[in-house]
C-alpha cells in the first residue's frame, strides 16, 4: 500500500515539474515574435508567440482603397496568428519532450498543429 503511495508523490513531483516548464514555455512564448503579410506586403502584422497581435503595418497606397485593405487586413492577421500557433505548438513539444501527456496531441492535431513529417 505504501509502494502506492510512493507513485503518487512521483507523480506529484513530475507535475509540478511539468507545470514549472509550462510556466517557462508562456513566458518564452511572450518573446517569441512573428509576421504576417498580404498584398506582397503591403500590410503586415507582428503578432507574438501567445496569439497578441503587437503592430500592424500598412503601406499608404493602401489606405486609399478601403475595400482592398479590408481584405488584406484579414489575411496578414491570419497569417501572423497561424504562426503564432506553430510557434506555441513547438514550444510545447519543447517543454514537454517525450512525455506522454494525456490528450497533448489530440489538442495539438485539433488546432492543425500535428507533429510534423
Amino acid at each position: 500500500m505504501l509502494k502506492g503511495l510512493g507513485n503518487l508523490a512521483t507523480l506529484l513531483k513530475q507535475a509540478q515539474e511539468m507545470q514549472g516548464r509550462m510556466n517557462e514555455a508562456q513566458e518564452n512564448l511572450a518573446a517569441v515574435t512573428v509576421e504576417g503579410s498580404s498584398g506582397g506586403g503591403m500590410v503586415t502584422v507582428t503578432a507574438n508567440g501567445q496569439q497578441k497581435v503587437l503592430s500592424v503595418s500598412i503601406e499608404d497606397s493602401v489606405l486609399a482603397d478601403r475595400e482592398m485593405l479590408e481584405d488584406l487586413l484579414p489575411s496578414a492577421i491570419n497569417q501572423s496568428l497561424d504562426k503564432a500557433r506553430q510557434a506555441a505548438a513547438t514550444e510545447i513539444r519543447r517543454v514537454t519532450g517525450d512525455v506522454d501527456v494525456p490528450g497533448l496531441n489530440d489538442a495539438l492535431e485539433k488546432l492543425g498543429l500535428g507533429r510534423p513529417a
